[in-house]
């Protein structure tokens, strides 16, 4: 069984395929965690905890004169602000007399086959029935006005634990949530390193990896999103962890606004790691009865490296978060006209455009920015979402026949998000953007946010897209947000709300998104915003697919995309094959190459087709077929990170293989060229070590090419790139 109760003894085991997690309510009905870690046989792992008397530790009152039982040393399962831990804490509750203290103590539990859903979040779902089961602790306070309950999904088979909590108001008086975290796990001991993925606009989730010290570290943002400049996922990892050895837990929060991961390590070594919705500017109220139901966190435990960990992660988004037709349907390759024309096109441009594409085998047109209303740059038109007929020269009926009648699909841009001051809808209702009154609102890219948390704003947008996307046929959607957002006040809300505006936003979005994916099923939808400032978890519940980044340079999207596989999949990042010299870097690298590093993701391409030469042409047609060729193996297989692009070496490879282990394919892209080059090879993986496997008509056991390893060609151009196609002999 997945979850295993004593009821006696108040242990509650979790076990996954190779994880097993445990906590124990005590004499005093603490929540204890006792062990997160390799599965094992079951046992009581309370035995590790130790009580002492340490100064300055105070002892809850129904502890007697026992000085060694404080709760600022004990491990815990979820901890409270005001309880005597003086450690960050996972919850705090300000109640109707402006206190802040909450003590939880252990009430009871309950087992429910499946896995438990979240009202209005995204979180992962049972694929097939019997895959999950559920364990609910509840918890209440002294007063027993609070009660908080501790869900935990178990996937035993996909090795994935996910957790989420909800909080009551059971009292009279209305109560303030100041901080309500989706994960603690406190760790007694251990050397252990805090991986975090930074970054900033074109260039997102860099990998940086430092020692926890004494003290806090921590990752998050205030920026209304998930960010480009953290992203919700993060991992303790054992200080001698790698890719293939070692201990390692990979923490990610299914939640696209304002957010926070911690770690602490306290005064007697102990490492305590939180995540969740991030508590600057964020305080909800609750009236009697009503509940807060916090975001999902997946937790995946790895024995064997990074590898392991992402492996797991990978194969959970894919086939139990993304969701719809395009979860395992091939998507269409397709290309893009922003860096080809930006606001500058025709309807007739576009067509000439697509028939160039066509021509080579490109399966999906998708129009940019600038479709829409006054809108020739971006200081005007958001908001006002009807065709500008005129720019066009047709309806976009017309136009999406004309695109059809080339054999290919049609998409479109959208930012609904935001508005433009210079705006009919703006000036029709400037209550509902964020603005502060009183105050001239801080603009971002000439635009404004729209108020997402109010039902009256999503309505009037959805209607305004519905009006478009019903009269003409529309298989793809580009849903875009360009800006960080600020001035958070919501006209709707009264002053004691206004704390709750950034989360009721997220929830917003997510109900907008959840709706238009119904209304139009077989209309896929990638998420962006300005590339991958909101490339989460949350998002890819609601599209499969986000934009993973505005930097289109090959070289450059080496180190983003590395950093991004770490927890996302390949099938959700989207790439493309952009036109050089690159706009963003000016760097000119070899078409072979910028279509390897695409392929390494959703692929498309993103230039003006007229502008290639007949050769450029002909080697694109050659590059859809490859893909095409390759696609289950790339999408579907398993992902492995032969390099890092940043280590002194002069290549970056990664390796493709498929679940049987049949056929590989192996990425390379010389980052250096340099005279008398030493010869180098790469350490293949996931091979059978046994197996015969044939690469360009020579045959290599599996073992040789993961011990010994695949010898790389010399390059002879600055960033050349190689792909090994290995397919085990019959």
């Amino acid at each position: 069984m997945a979850i295993l109760v004593d009821r006696k003894n108040s242990l509650f085991t979790l076990c996954t395929k190779s994880s097993m997690y445990q906590m124990k309510a005590d004499s005093l009905g603490v929540l204890l965690h006792t062990y997160y870690g390799k599965r094992t046989e079951n046992m009581d792992f309370s035995y590790l905890i130790q009580k002492r008397d340490h100064g300055f530790s105070g002892n809850p009152y129904e502890a007697g004169m026992d000085r060694t039982y404080s709760l600022d040393t004990l491990p815990q399962e979820y901890s409270c602000f005001g309880g005597g831990d003086y450690r960050e804490s996972a919850l705090a509750v300000r109640d109707a007399y402006g206190a802040s203290a909450v003590d939880l103590r252990y009430e009871g539990c309950e087992i429910l086959k499946g896995k438990y859903q979240i009202p209005g979040l995204p979180a992962f779902y049972e694929e097939n029935p019997g895959q999950a089961e559920t364990l609910v602790i509840t918890m209440k306070n002294e007063r027993k006005n609070i009660l908080v309950k501790l869900f935990y999904g178990v996937f035993e088979e996909l090795d994935l634990l996910t957790r989420t909590v909800s909080v009551e108001n059971c009292g009279e008086e209305p109560v303030y949530l100041e901080r309500v975290m989706s994960l603690c796990v406190d760790q007694p001991c251990g050397n252990w390193d805090w991986m975090t993925f930074y970054g900033r606009h074109e260039m997102e989730r860099q990998v940086s990896r430092t020692a926890i010290h004494h003290g806090i570290q921590s990752a998050g943002g205030l920026r209304g999103t998930s960010s480009h400049q953290y992203n919700p996922f993060v991992i303790l990892a054992d200080s001698k962890a790698s890719e293939i050895q070692g201990s390692c837990y990979g923490f990610s929060l299914l939640y696209s606004g304002n957010f926070l991961a911690e770690a602490e390590k306290d005064q007697f070594n102990q490492t305590r790691v939180l995540m969740g919705i991030h508590p600057g500017n964020f305080r909800y109220k609750l009236e009697k009865g009503e509940s807060f139901y916090a975001p999902e966190a997946a937790l995946v435990y790895s024995d064997k490296g990074f590898e392991k960990m992402t492996h797991v992660f990978h194969r959970a988004i894919r086939n139990n978060l993304c969701r719809g037709k395009f979860k395992n349907a091939r998507r269409p390759v397709l290309i893009n006209n922003w860096e080809g024309t930006y606001f500058d096109f025709t309807g007739d441009k576009l067509i000439a455009m697509a028939k160039d594409a066509a021509d080579m085998g490109v399966e999906l047109f998708v129009m940019d920015d600038g479709w829409f209303g006054k809108r020739d740059d971006d200081n005007s038109g958001l908001g006002d979402w009807q065709v500008n007929e005129k720019k066009l020269g047709c309806t976009l009926q017309e136009l999406s026949e004309k695109i059809h009648g080339l054999g290919m699909k049609f998409g479109i841009w959208y930012e609904p998000e935001c508005v433009s001051q210079d705006s009919d809808l703006y000036r029709a209702h400037p209550d509902w953007a964020f603005q502060i009154p009183g105050r001239n609102p801080i603009r971002s890219r000439n635009q404004l946010v729209l108020d997402f948390s109010r039902q009256d704003v999503r309505d009037h947008i959805f209607k305004e897209m519905v009006q478009v996307l019903d009269k003409a046929d529309v298989d793809y959607l580009k849903w875009d947000f360009n800006r960080s957002i600020c001035d958070v006040y919501s006209a709707q809300l009264p002053a004691d709300r206004q704390g709750e505006v950034l989360h009721r936003y997220v929830l917003g979005l997510y109900e907008f998104l959840d709706r238009l994916g119904r209304r139009y099923p077989d209309m896929l939808i990638e998420g962006c915003s300005g590339g991958g400032g909101r490339f989460d978890a949350g998002m890819l519940h609601y599209t499969p697919q986000i934009w993973c980044s505005d930097d289109t340079d090959a070289i450059e999207r080496l180190e983003i995309q590395y950093g991004t596989s770490f927890c996302y999949p390949v099938s959700a990042m989207g790439a493309h094959v952009s036109a050089c010299p690159n706009h963003q870097t000016g760097r000119t690298t070899p078409l072979g190459t910028r279509a390897t590093v695409a392929m390494a993701g959703t692929f498309g391409y993103e230039l003006d087709p007229a502008k290639l030469t007949e050769e450029e042409k002909e080697e694109i047609r050659k590059q859809i077929c490859r893909f095409k060729e390759y696609y289950e193996l790339i999408q579907r297989g398993d992902y492995f990170r032969l390099t890092a692009p940043s280590e002194e070496r002069h290549y970056a490879a990664w390796e493709f293989v498929s679940p049987d282990q049949k056929e590989a394919l192996v990425s390379v892209v010389a980052s250096k060229v340099r005279t008398n080059d030493p010869p180098a090879r790469v350490l293949l993986r996931g091979l059978k070590e046994e197996g015969i496997y044939l690469l360009e008509g020579r045959e290599y056991t599996g073992g040789a090419l993961m011990y010994g390893g695949l010898p790389l060609p010399e390059a002879k151009v600055e960033y050349q790139s190689w792909e090994f196609y290995l397919k085990l002999k019959n």
